[in-house]
């Protein structure tokens, strides 16, 4: 390989959440020596831009560390120690620290209070330009050879050759970053969706399309799995944070069946069935005149879902309660307990684009994310096989994978 032309500290590959984090680390502690950043487009920290919608969710107020680790459906018995390191109170503190004020929403999601993803992005980059780190963009790594003395020779795609120390792959779940990792010798799961809506061809609930009941159960039997909160009805099918986590948890099972499989809702998961049975009895007793239409079983459901469910259930939403059938009660309870749709195909979820795959945890140091194969390579964020939940939870693996990574090069470095 030819000479090279710049010798380097550190070289942090990716300028996302997780490499701009380490590479700030690093600087912060180092006593010395080049800092260099390497991103292959001409925006650093994209997906910190759009999340919440360009609000930026940060990370998410869960503090009790193997409660935080349970959002992840990959990497959960991983994180556990990095946590005790690096968690979103220290994140948040971090932040504060800097200028930045924050706020907490429903589920614990954190967003400056500015309600812009600027603010994080602005934060971020002055702190690396205050620390001398230096980023260079449009700038794609097309090798990268490890010297057997240590070291790291690198090549990018414009023939320039650089010469690190360390250097830290952190990609994204981008292809660059595997086929980097796996010609260093590490194994790549393939990456695939994680947090994805669920599409229902035919969709009997089509009309209701921006309805958003807060407190369901979604499942899917065949996987054995389910998850309860928000579900927002779409034209195509279903949305919202329960079928967004519950994505996530079957992310690779419904990719093993083509996304071919049925969900099942229970509506009104606060009521059991034994419960609902009783108040279907009671309305004919109290409200025997009054029609189904304008006398819903429960508060929770919407209006015009209560209305398109007794339909579906094959019930004149006109009847007065003393005029239902055992026979048709028994049908309202079904849809209202077990509303099962048939799911075919899946959309991604624009704003928190995530996967699962990626380096294999099992090759990973995760007290100090470096490499169990390559001494001096180190990783962090979602080049890695973790993914969380929505909710920030993806954002806090990479500070926190950042952040520990940052501080073993550095420690790595004033060893040499």
């Amino acid at each position: 390989m030819q000479a090279h032309k710049k010798k380097y500290s550190a070289v942090f590959i990716g300028a996302g959440a997780a490499g701009i984090f380490a590479a700030n680390r690093y600087a912060a502690l180092s006593s010395g020596g080049s800092i260099l950043v390497l991103e292959r487009s001409q925006d650093p920290l994209s997906k910190l831009k759009i999340s919440g919608g360009g609000r930026c969710n940060v990370t998410n107020s869960c503090f009790d560390i193997r409660e935080l680790a349970k959002n992840y459906p990959r990497g959960h018995r991983e994180l556990i120690g990095p946590f005790s390191v690096f968690q979103p109170s220290d994140m948040i503190e971090w932040l504060r620290s800097r200028g930045v004020e924050l706020k907490t929403e429903e589920g614990g999601r954190v967003f400056p209070v500015t309600d812009s993803s600027q603010t994080i992005i602005d934060c971020l980059l002055d702190e690396a330009n205050d620390l001398g780190v230096s980023i260079n963009y449009n700038s794609s790594v097309k090798e990268i050879k490890h010297e057997k003395d240590g070291g790291f020779f690198i090549r990018l795609q414009d023939g320039e050759v650089l010469c690190a120390e360390a250097i830290m792959l952190a990609t994204g779940s981008g292809g660059d970053g595997y086929r980097l990792a796996a010609s260093l010798g590490h194994r790549v799961i393939t990456p695939i969706p994680s947090l994805f809506t669920f599409n229902i061809p035919k969709f009997s609930l089509r009309d209701l399309s921006g309805v958003s009941v807060e407190d369901v159960v979604i499942s899917l039997p065949k996987l054995k799995i389910k998850q309860r909160g928000p579900l927002l009805i779409t034209h195509w099918g279903f949305s919202g944070p329960a079928a967004l986590k519950l994505s996530a948890w079957g992310a690779r099972d419904l990719h093993d069946m083509s996304y071919l499989t049925t969900c099942v809702i229970d509506w009104i998961p606060e009521v059991s069935e034994k419960k609902l049975r009783i108040l279907l009895e009671e309305k004919s007793v109290c409200c025997p005149k009054k029609s189904l239409s304008n006398s819903p079983i429960v508060n929770s459901i919407p209006k015009k879902l209560w209305e398109t469910l007794l339909s579906l259930s094959g019930v004149d939403i006109a009847l007065r309660w003393n005029d239902v059938s055992k026979k048709a009660k028994e049908r309202i309870l079904q849809r209202l307990k077990y509303d099962s749709h048939r799911i075919s195909g899946k959309t991604v979820f624009k704003q928190e684009f995530v996967t699962c795959g990626g380096v294999d945890l099992s090759e990973v140091n995760f007290k100090s994310m470096e490499s169990k194969k390559v001494p001096g390579l180190f990783f962090g964020g979602e080049i890695l096989d973790i993914d969380g939940i929505t909710g920030g939870f993806n954002f806090q693996a990479a500070w926190t994978t950042g952040y520990i990574a940052g501080s073993a090069m550095s420690s790595a470095g004033d060893s040499l």
